[in-house]
């Protein structure tokens, strides 16, 4: 037999593992009769089909069965092919939807092909990101693992088609929310990009729902010459560009440059003098002493020494383990903040001692070591500038109220923080003099101190506290006139307040829901309910009683009411006791929407430095606008 089997040969072209047991004769050139070696009994089969070899194993050759199951596992035997190992065999995929879905590019007119592209153009302009990035290989990836079927378009697509759709949707909504404003007020500067192109920036503070907003309206390219003649036409202009009437622009906040102050003259616009820049100024009047110009020199000597010297950068960290002192950097002066200048000092004379022990190690730097003489020079401008410290960042605020603060901090300055006390050196008492009669000679100017007491009158917190008592008439007699005045002139604004006919039930309790309950201690009308005060009811509804008798009677009993406690929001008070007050309250969104500082305008700088950097120094100027309004309002 097993001669025989030796004499059969294979199937032509076959892999199944069947044929070791199975061949055919040589002389079976067609190979159409199958033998099994094993007996030599011939099997039936069709072509290709391999079943009936295999019951033929099952039923007569057990063990050699056996071994064909082992070899090709269970579950194995196909028509003409052999078991594969697990690990090589491919499994196929099942197509459904979903497969085809997510190879399949979003249609851009789809909706989510348009969220996904809005999403970028915001974050592109919100986070002042340049345009390029969307080539950018990384974030590319970081689309296509967020979502796979999301194509970005091209730079060119953002540039010139979502950028400027967006900022003409955002221009349309800011247009619409500020063409019925009443009141508003402005901050106005000039600066210079990285690539010294001037601009002109325009921000606008307006009240509404008793909630203080800012808008920054204009990056206006200005390559005219910066006189005020110039200036006060592209200013005009501005407001034009907006629809924004003159006649209901209370104030601009501007700095001091003379063809800024020229270019309001010429359009005659009430101006308000910048605070920070006044302190500032002050400050640096003050500095003009020749000990403190030696100390500050010392002190830009010693930060420079270290910035640019990675070793002694090492040998201060060093020495602050060592003296047990805080790990903190020295640091560098900005001409343009004085607040900057007083850091510097500080942190010289907080670090003094590893200062000293570095600077002494080395023959080159042992000069620079501050003397005993500088280090009380220090001492000195630290205890006459720090209380000041905080003044200028908490009037520089665009979301609270910050004009009616300017009389009662230099109240405070004249009476308290610049006032002379025994233990000043001679130094301090020098500079804390030359601050205070700087501050008070710019700020006796009468249209400025009128402005001011007329913001102070509608602050509930101060009322005629820090008003001069022989002006406290005259400020009365003025807001009078100027209720008057509004009262006779019908204004298109949806944020019209309620004249007297609409006011004769106003005089609500605290449970009738008028009174937030966090705010109920200080309900305005149980008090008036108490104490008897006139209110604007009892002042409208006698038919007997003229406009001019109604507007005393309620300005009266706004201020026979307590001044409310100096935490409270101005506006929050307002909104609560807007009813009870309803021809005060326009005065209030008259005057407490004035910042006090030109810093919105700054800030516009800051946001537009960091738009026009080195990488994107050929934007247009047309596209810096945009940009800059966008990631300010957006």
């Amino acid at each position: 037999m097993e001669g025989n089997a030796e004499q059969l040969v294979p199937k032509k072209n076959s892999t199944s593992v069947i044929w070791k047991w199975f061949g055919f004769s040589p002389t079976d050139t067609a190979q159409t009769a199958v033998i099994c070696k094993c007996c030599n009994d011939k099997i039936r089969t069709s072509d290709g089909n391999t079943t009936n070899l295999f019951n033929h194993l099952k039923r007569k050759h057990p063990k050699e069965y056996a071994d064909s199951q082992i070899i090709t596992g269970p579950h194995a035997r196909t028509s003409g092919t052999t078991k594969q190992p697990e690990t090589t065999r491919l499994k196929q995929t099942t197509l459904t939807k979903d497969a085809f879905e997510k190879g399949t590019p979003y249609d851009r007119t789809s909706k989510r092909w348009k969220d996904v592209t809005d999403a970028v153009t915001f974050y592109l302009a919100k986070d002042m990101i340049p345009i390029k990035t969307v080539e950018n290989e990384g974030f590319k990836r970081l689309l296509k693992v967020v979502d796979p079927r999301y194509e970005i378009p091209s730079r060119k697509y953002f540039s010139s088609t979502a950028i400027p759709q967006l900022y003409s949707e955002c221009r349309s909504k800011m247009q619409n929310k500020i063409q019925n404003v009443k009141f508003f007020a402005t901050t106005a500067d000039l600066w210079s990009s990285r690539t010294s192109e001037p601009y002109l920036s325009l921000t606008v503070h307006f009240i509404h729902d008793w909630k203080l907003c800012s808008a920054c309206l204009e990056t206006t390219y200005f390559p005219q010459d910066h006189t005020g003649e110039l200036i006060a036409q592209g200013l005009r202009d501005a407001l034009e560009c907006w629809r924004l009437k003159e006649a209901n622009m209370t104030c601009m906040t501007t700095d001091s440059g003379a063809n800024m102050v020229k270019a309001l003259e010429l359009n005659s616009w009430t101006r308000l003098q910048c605070f920070g820049h006044r302190l500032h100024l002050a400050i640096e009047k003050s500095a003009k002493d020749p000990r403190v110009e030696r100390v500050t020199s010392v002190c830009k000597k010693v930060v420079s020494t270290f910035s640019f010297s990675w070793k002694k950068k090492r040998d201060l960290s060093n020495a602050q383990t060592e003296l047990k002192l805080p790990q903190q950097k020295l640091i560098t002066e900005s001409p343009t903040r004085w607040g900057s200048r007083l850091n510097m000092i500080e942190r010289v004379l907080d670090q003094e001692k590893a200062i000293s022990q570095v600077l002494k190690a080395d023959k080159k730097t042992r000069h620079l070591v501050p003397s005993w003489q500088d280090v009380d020079v220090m001492e000195s401008v630290k205890k006459a500038l720090s209380p000041l410290k905080d003044f200028t960042d908490a009037l520089s605020g665009e979301d609270y109220v910050s004009i009616s603060y300017v009389k009662p901090v230099l109240h405070l300055l004249k009476v308290n923080i610049l006032s002379l006390n025994d233990e000043d050196t001679e130094l301090t008492k020098t500079m804390k003099t030359s601050i205070l009669a700087y501050l008070t000679d710019k700020y006796q100017d009468p249209t400025t101190d009128d402005l001011l007491d007329m913001a102070s009158l509608v602050d509930p917190r101060f009322k005629t506290q820090y008003i001069d008592k022989d002006k406290i008439e005259g400020i009365q007699t003025r807001a009078l006139s100027e209720l008057e005045s509004l009262l006779t002139i019908q204004y298109p604004t949806s944020d019209q307040q309620p004249t007297s006919s609409t006011s004769t039930s106003t005089s609500q309790s605290p449970d009738e829901g008028q009174t937030p309950p966090k705010k109920a201690k200080q309900s305005l009308a149980s008090f008036l309910k108490a104490s008897g005060v006139v209110s604007a009811s009892a002042a409208t509804t006698s038919a007997s009683s003229s406009l001019k008798e109604a507007i005393e009677g309620e300005l009266k009993g706004y201020l026979s009411t307590p001044n409310a406690e100096s935490e409270v929001d101005p506006l929050g008070w307002w909104k609560v006791h807007e009813a009870n007050f309803p021809r005060v309250s326009q005065l209030a969104r008259k005057y407490l929407c004035i910042p006090a500082t030109s810093a919105p305008s700054e800030r516009a700088f800051s946001t537009g430095g960091n738009i026009v950097t080195c990488q994107r120094a050929t934007l247009k100027p047309d596209k810096v606008n945009q940009l800059v309004f966008l990631s300010k309002n957006l």
